[in-house]
């Protein structure tokens, strides 16, 4: 029982470590405050457990990387893409940010804003694609 307890409370000093660190702050609150209008789209499918009873936090901060979207339950991270990231020093961020958070056992999957407009039932599927417990 104590060793439960202690693995508990080991796994969630661990999280809080990486997970919103108090100095990524601001910029998460201004991030929220001036989504895309790709995120604000996405998200009212999102908030409020709407998608299969899933919990999303949105500009969550992993480490020194905000992601757009993250739902803790699954582990899993939705990034939203615009013209930068196509670019060869967007695609290396993105290929480092992803394998940074890959080796903290969160899985990254991606979307080109305008599918977000052209087919909101793919990406929510796609995203539903990627949870563990269907």
């Amino acid at each position: 029982m104590a060793e439960d307890i202690l693995l508990e409370y080991f796994s969630r000093m661990r999280w809080l470590h990486i997970h919103n660190k108090p100095e990524l702050k601001t910029l998460r609150k201004k991030l929220r405050n001036n989504s895309t209008s790709a995120e604000a789209v996405l998200w009212i499918q999102l908030k409020q457990k709407q998608l299969d009873g899933r919990k999303f936090r949105r500009q969550h901060s992993i480490g020194n990387y905000i992601v757009d979207f993250y739902c803790p339950e699954e582990h899993l991270a939705i990034e939203l893409d615009g013209e930068p990231h196509f670019w060869d020093d967007g695609l290396q961020h993105d290929q480092r940010r992803t394998a940074y958070l890959n080796s903290k056992d969160i899985r990254v999957i991606r979307f080109e804003n305008k599918w977000v407009f052209e087919d909101m039932d793919y990406v929510l599927k796609e995203i539903k694609n990627h949870f563990k417990k269907h």
